[in-house]
């Protein structure tokens, strides 16, 4: 075989394989559309299969404890960010870490904003994935995370009385 022919087999081969991404991030937006922060996404586990890890960084958001969900859709338009719909739910559970019937895929534990209007903390969103299964946040269109304007009680259908939606952004492969 030709150095010339070795060289269009591999370039084949490379061509047809696909990557999944190892990362994902998100660019939050409040309703009035000013940047309020970022998350960067990671596999908990080595084989994308348990969980995702959330690192988020925040400023400018409302002091104390707030709900943190991902949700069917990749859009996040304002104000309200109603084009997001639903929270992320492919098993179609009820709402809620705490709920026997729950909880969503989308659904993870509360955080805390300081009295500077910043975060800078970890969550785990335990039922999704970023690149494998139905619970992939990065498939079929992908998905937004939102932020909400109280924390969630991990039981209530469908959002947890977590309240409006305060800030919004697209999952995106790094």
């Amino acid at each position: 075989m030709t150095n010339r022919l070795r060289l269009l087999v591999c370039a084949s081969v490379f061509t047809s394989v696909s990557f999944a991404a190892s990362t994902a991030r998100v660019e939050f937006k409040n309703a009035q559309g000013q940047s309020v922060g970022s998350a960067t996404l990671a596999p908990k586990t080595a084989d994308d299969t348990g969980g995702v890890r959330v690192t988020l960084d925040l400023h400018g958001l409302p002091p104390g404890e707030h709900a943190l969900h991902f949700h069917q859709n990749a859009k996040c338009d304002p104000p309200d960010f109603a084009s997001a719909g639903p929270h992320f739910n492919p098993e179609k559970k009820q709402h809620g870490l705490h709920n026997p019937a729950g909880p969503h895929a989308g659904d993870m534990e509360n955080f805390v904003v300081g009295s500077d209007g910043t975060a800078q903390v970890e969550v785990v969103a335990p039922g999704v994935t970023l690149n494998h299964g139905d619970n992939a946040l990065l498939s079929n269109g992908g998905r937004s995370l939102v932020i909400h304007a109280h924390g969630d009680d991990m039981m209530t259908d469908p959002a947890g009385n977590s309240g409006a939606r305060i800030a919004c952004g697209v999952v995106t492969a790094e």
